[in-house]
């Protein structure tokens, strides 16, 4: 019996090892109790699939599960991103979601996400909840009812959830101001769920609007795996150099991150674009409300909270924990270092698509390219520097790994006394010139993720190397 356990959102495995129908119904039976059980079964609940191999299969197997509870299912048609599945629980007062997702995985994982009824992850509590129902029910048996047979029964609608989710994007950000602004912006979808997405949104008008890969591929040729990140966007980067775009803007496999590139080509990392959406609404909208962020996100979030008298909060890595804060606090906009950014008045979960859209408005409104805007923050905040290491390594070693992190207490790295350690979500040493180094495990994959944030390029390298030798890997 495979034990599954979620991540930092939603449970993923390798397709057809773990992550098998089988398991698949195991995942949507304890949503259908949960929902049960909670009194939100007869609301409904939303399915949504990516493009990955079979995912729409393994949607039809969970809805299967779900309608022989009784409870009415609302079937995507067509691969929808994440943000959309999440935007219709709440358009149609369903009681929860359920997306066949491995978002950023490499193409052999597929995935299981949970949204509830507030349409963002599901928290902590709920998760926990979610493995006991799956652990309790072992490999017993699921009931299940055939597609044609909830149809007839009326529980199962198949629907198209995009209309509602681009009319209310349309609400948040003047796409006619965006359409007549004449830019030119290249688009990679990754060969995504976010596919057309933005092209529909900004076409009709001056804009100048390249899509590559643009149509469903479930290998993902070209790239290690559908994440926007610098080395996964060389072709965006020579479209954007040789045909002279302004901007180029990059969804993961589900849609819900965004990677964005100036005007030459050069990437613009997820902690710079996380700084620029926050002066964005604050400055540019002349918005108020908190911000809450990862800690493996960018302190540029903490000096602008303190430009504009704003609070800033800071939790563990996954909008599990930045989603319930937004709601807490009524935030403004919650960001993660991977490129998920949540804003108010939307869902409390990431939108690659509607972040693409006010990353554009913000160069329209400004008049500034990519490359100015980032010299105008670093104005304001003072220059930030930020990469990341991923190391692979074999699962016995993990073990070895944590207690080299937790036995290390550096008085200095890269000449600056270790100011303070913290162990919120992995390892974080804070340095004294502002400086900071993060060492944690992946949530979804064998990785040891190593982050740091300084004030020069070159000291990123130094100390990312100094944390792969703390943690001897």
């Amino acid at each position: 019996m495979t034990d599954i356990r979620f991540g930092t959102d939603g449970w993923r495995a390798i397709i057809a090892e773990d992550f098998t129908f089988a398991n698949v119904r195991r995942c949507a039976l304890a949503v259908a109790e949960h929902l049960r059980d909670t009194g939100l079964a007869e609301r409904g609940l939303v399915i949504g699939f990516d493009t990955r191999f079979a995912s729409d299969r393994f949607a039809a197997a969970a809805a299967e599960v779900a309608t022989a509870l009784d409870i009415p299912v609302y079937l995507a048609a067509a691969p929808t991103p994440t943000p959309v599945v999440s935007y219709s629980i709440l358009n149609q007062r369903a009681g929860g979601g359920i997306v066949i997702t491995a978002s950023h995985n490499a193409p052999e994982y597929n995935g299981f996400k949970y949204k509830p009824a507030y349409a963002g992850s599901a928290s902590p509590e709920i998760v926990s909840e979610l493995e006991e129902r799956i652990a309790q029910h072992g490999d017993g048996p699921v009931p299940r009812l055939p597609l044609n047979e909830g149809v007839r029964q009326g529980l199962l609608h198949r629907f198209d959830p995009s209309p509602p989710y681009l009319s209310h994007l349309a609400t948040l950000v003047d796409l006619e101001r965006l359409r007549s602004a004449g830019l030119a912006v290249a688009i990679d979808s990754m060969y995504g769920a976010g596919i057309g997405y933005l092209r529909q949104l900004l076409g009709g008008g001056r804009m100048t609007l390249t899509e590559l890969h643009a149509e469903r591929n479930p290998n993902f040729p070209g790239f290690a795996q559908p994440e926007p990140i610098a080395p996964n966007l060389n072709a965006l980067a020579q479209v954007i150099q040789e045909e002279g775009m302004a901007v180029g803007l990059a969804t993961d496999g589900d849609a819900d991150r965004l990677g964005v590139m100036d005007e030459r080509g050069g990437f613009v990392t997820q902690l710079q674009t996380f700084a620029l959406l926050v002066y964005y609404l604050l400055e540019v909208r002349g918005e108020r409300g908190a911000v809450v962020r990862s800690i493996t996100t960018t302190s540029m979030a903490d000096r602008l909270g303190e430009r504009y008298n704003v609070p800033v909060y800071e939790t563990a890595v996954g909008f599990k924990y930045i989603g319930p804060l937004m709601l807490q606090h009524e935030a403004l906009v919650g960001g993660e270092e991977s490129g998920g950014y949540g804003f108010r008045g939307h869902i409390p979960e990431r939108d690659g698509i509607l972040a693409g859209l006010y990353f554009l408005d913000l160069m329209v409104r400004t008049g500034r390219t990519p490359s100015q805007l980032i010299a105008d923050l670093y104005t304001l905040v003072g220059p930030h520097h930020y990469d990341r290491l991923d190391v692979r390594f074999d699962a016995e070693e993990r073990g070895a790994i944590l207690q080299r992190l937790e036995a290390s207490r550096p008085e200095e790295l890269d000449g600056a006394p270790v100011e303070g350690v913290d162990t919120i979500d992995g390892v974080r040493y804070r340095l004294a010139d502002g400086s900071w180094l993060l060492l944690r495990f992946s949530g979804t994959e064998p990785l040891l993720r190593i982050y740091t944030e300084t004030n020069s390029e070159a000291r990123c390298q130094r100390l990312l190397s100094e944390g792969r030798t703390l943690a001897g890997v």
